[in-house]
């Protein structure tokens, strides 16, 4: 069944969601957006049998009114440890559980890293013996693509040949970041080193057609995009968030800088590219590390075991 929720005051769509929960005797409604907590609540209310499960993919604080609107919460599942740490100021300790999210690492992990990496360079024109630094991520400011253009200008200078390709929708305010980008980038005189995508349907070919990526996030409550690197073997330096402490183990899976500092960033890069085994190292390490920590089927077997709980 499809709900259209409109709001996050959704009564009618709370009601019908009900409906159907009573229909087929659905004894757990679980929300992931916040614009469902309170229309899913609300179901639960209505439905009075299910139990509530909520997941917290962020970090921005919840609003104090939630304390009350979602007193009938079961479970409240965080990403991470520091995604917990934030909804103890809304709901009670033993309410909270932490299961990290899990991808299926093979997709990245069994494709054929050469191939692929051929691929993305021929279809960029980008040359096959470049070096290639990327980062993903919505263009925002919060995500750090400035510091990335700064470090990276830092590095064009020691190695001449290298490339960088920035992957990301701008969803900034007035959607005009990605020209103010750019425009920096033409101030240091690299445009013909910088390729620019919107998105990529699939992150496999451009992951492991890069030398080293970049995560220059200032706030991260997981990390995704960085799990999805370390999946490919990506060598990985990234700015000290939340989420990135959280999956990578600094010199051993990646190397961690201090956030919004570009020059400390560029110097992580620049140990990378000189570095060749390091870079071999800490890619297969990391990999190894995302089948045993973050797995699609570790996550699932941890959710399993919240609504068996319940």
């Amino acid at each position: 069944m499809h709900v259209s929720i409109r709001n996050s005051f959704g009564i009618f769509s709370a009601q019908r969601i009900a409906d159907f929960v009573r229909e087929k005797n659905i004894l757990v409604i679980h929300a992931h957006v916040a614009r469902d907590y309170i229309p899913a609540s609300l179901a639960c209310r209505i439905a009075k049998t299910p139990k509530l499960v909520l997941t917290r993919h962020v970090l921005f604080p919840m609003k104090p009114f939630h304390r009350f609107a979602l007193k009938n919460v079961a479970k409240v599942i965080a990403v991470s440890d520091a995604v917990a740490s934030e909804l103890e100021t809304i709901f009670p300790k033993e309410k909270i559980a932490v299961v990290p999210n899990g991808i299926e690492v093979e997709t990245w992990s069994n494709a054929n890293r050469e191939n692929l990496r051929r691929e993305f360079r021929f279809a960029h024109d980008i040359s096959f013996d470049a070096l290639l630094i990327g980062t993903v991520g919505e263009l925002k400011l919060l995500k750090g693509q400035r510091d990335f253009i700064l470090a990276a200008k830092i590095i064009a200078e020691k190695f001449p040949a290298t490339h960088f390709v920035i992957v990301g929708k701008d969803n900034s305010v007035n959607q005009n970041f990605r020209s103010e980008l750019k425009r920096l980038v033409k101030v240091f005189n690299l445009e013909n080193r910088f390729l620019w995508l919107n998105w990529v349907e699939e992150t496999a070919p451009l992951l492991h057609a890069l030398d080293v990526f970049v995560s220059a996030s200032h706030s991260e409550s997981f990390g995704l995009a960085i799990l999805e690197a370390m999946a490919s073997a990506a060598p990985i330096a990234a700015a000290a968030t939340e989420g990135a402490k959280e999956i990578l183990r600094d010199g051993e899976t990646g190397l961690i800088v201090p956030i919004q500092e570009p020059v400390a960033l560029a110097e992580a890069i620049d140990k990378l590219l000189t570095d060749e085994n390091l870079r071999a190292k800490l890619g297969k390490q990391a990999q190894e590390f995302a089948k045993q920590a973050f797995s699609l089927e570790r996550m699932i077997e941890e959710t399993e075991k919240v609504y068996k709980q319940l």
